[in-house]
């Protein structure tokens, strides 16, 4: 049984963490425009009429305007061809007013994800998830990092200052999260493992972790009694239930024994935007031969 703690855990309010990056991020856009010239630009494309997905579209053009930047987006009908979508993304490479490219996922069924994805040109795959950007990252290369694991690593350094030497324990394996969190963390020097759904044990791996970043899209799946005291717990998950969006995490358990914890929602998500527009802002910077802008990398 875990040790509760003699006070809840401390929130972590990515939403505020998020509104304070989206500032430093317009004042370091205006300073590229004042001193370069340059507007940073950011394309998103979304095809067909997912409702949650339009969402998001619409979420990301907003933040993107907001912080002084050139917003494009492309709807297209949800029949589009591949040909026509690739023909679109070869496009976006080419235009020089677009720094950043991000093509809403999932795709329907009739596209290939994987092809479409890759078609972006690497300095200009703002989540991130491109092959070559992906071995960039696994080889500690100078590489566009996805969205919500760069977010989580923010979180972190914010809590605990230095990741070296800490037990961090990754659940779940996703192209998009799971992989690289484990690289961001490897890259801090953190002792990392990563967890899935055949891990032996995973309450036991999980007691012993100073760091849990639970990202297996199961709601409640961590519980509180799994959770070493004092420990910092990252919940990426966001789930619908009939009661409204839960994490992966056991909140009010959980919050009974770790030292902080993020909330869902209000915790990782407005990290995602704001690190999409950071990563569109580095994007400018590398194109333009520019440093890459402060305390926005890893």
């Amino acid at each position: 049984m875990a040790v509760e703690l003699e006070r809840p855990a401390t929130l972590i309010d990515g939403k505020a963490f998020a509104a304070e990056l989206r500032g430093r991020i317009a004042r370091q856009v205006a300073r590229i425009k004042t001193d370069h010239g340059v507007t940073p630009g950011l394309a998103v494309v979304l095809v067909g009429e997912d409702p949650a997905s339009a969402v998001y579209v619409r979420s990301k053009g907003r933040a993107t305007v907001e912080v002084g930047m050139n917003s494009y987006e492309h709807r297209l009908p949800a029949q589009t061809s591949q040909a026509e979508l690739l023909a679109l993304i070869a496009r976006l490479n080419a235009d020089r007013a677009v720094n950043g490219i991000l093509v809403q996922l999932p795709l329907p069924a009739h596209l290939d994800e994987a092809a479409v994805v890759n078609a972006i040109a690497p300095e200009k795959d703002v989540d991130g998830f491109t092959v070559l950007n992906a071995g960039r990252l696994a080889t500690g290369q100078k590489a566009m990092v996805p969205c919500t694991p760069l977010g989580c690593l923010m979180l972190l350094r914010d809590r605990l200052g230095s990741l070296s030497g800490k037990d961090a324990l990754v659940i779940g394996r996703s192209n998009i999260v799971g992989k690289p969190m484990a690289q961001l963390l490897l890259a801090d020097s953190a002792t990392v493992t990563v967890a899935h759904s055949r891990t032996r044990d995973l309450p036991a791996l999980c007691r012993r972790a100073d760091i849990v970043v639970a990202a297996v899209g199961r709601p409640h799946f961590v519980q509180g009694d799994w959770i070493k005291p004092g420990a910092v717990v990252i919940d990426v998950g966001i789930n619908r239930t009939d009661a409204g969006l839960v994490g992966d995490v056991d909140f009010a358990a959980a919050r009974r024994v770790a030292g902080a914890i993020t909330p869902v929602p209000g915790g990782v998500g407005p990290m995602t935007i704001a690190c999409l527009l950071a990563n569109t802002l580095t994007a400018t910077a590398r194109v333009n031969g520019l440093p890459d802008p402060q305390g926005l990398t890893p």
